[in-house]
């Protein structure tokens, strides 16, 4: 999920990196299910990842195609969806064992979960850090200092470790808010 992070300081191509990521997992269930019968154990994790890196590269066309800017904005980050754990995993756990459109539905929901972590912690880092939300500003003018106001956006924000700190708060309010989570040694 790190290198994803990055790509968070912004709603939009955080946004577009879920899209990517969901399409990647799900089609790549597809395939993986389809061909599961027929893949020799021995190089089942060559295929897996000749499978996602045909899927990264043609979701990186497509971007280049269709949403240039975004494409820029995203630039290596796309590349390492091919380097995402979860999708290896959704692999080898789910797609090797289970029919198309259950391997499907599986890929879809945790891309579903994956892009829903990216854009909470986009949401949080755009608004505080840029005072917008999708490029639009949401703070009043009339807050900020410089107009004798009480706000400044907090540039820490829109550094990429701030991805990883967001990421950290969320778990912490998450287990505080539901004791079960917390794991024991």
């Amino acid at each position: 999920i790190c290198s994803a992070l990055a790509v968070t300081a912004k709603l939009e191509p955080a946004f577009v990196m879920a899209i990517s990521v969901m399409a990647v997992m799900g089609i790549g269930n597809v395939v993986i299910a389809a061909l599961r019968n027929t893949i020799p154990p021995r190089i089942r994790i060559i295929v897996q990842l000749v499978v996602i890196a045909a899927l990264v590269i043609l979701v990186d066309q497509v971007l280049k195609a269709f949403a240039y800017d975004v494409s820029k904005q995203l630039s290596v980050f796309v590349g390492l969806i091919i380097t995402n754990c979860i999708i290896m995993g959704r692999f080898e756990a789910f797609a090797m064992a289970n029919k198309v459109w259950p391997s499907f539905l599986d890929g879809i929901g945790n891309a579903l979960g994956y892009g829903w972590i990216l854009i909470v912690v986009a949401f949080f880092r755009e608004l505080l850090g840029s005072g917008t939300i999708w490029g639009y500003a949401v703070i009043p003018s009339s807050w900020y200092i410089d107009n004798g106001g009480f706000y400044s956006n907090n540039g820490m924000m829109i550094l990429p470790p701030m991805a990883l700190i967001t990421v950290g708060v969320i778990i912490w309010v998450q287990r505080k808010r539901d004791p079960e989570l917390i794991e024991e040694n």
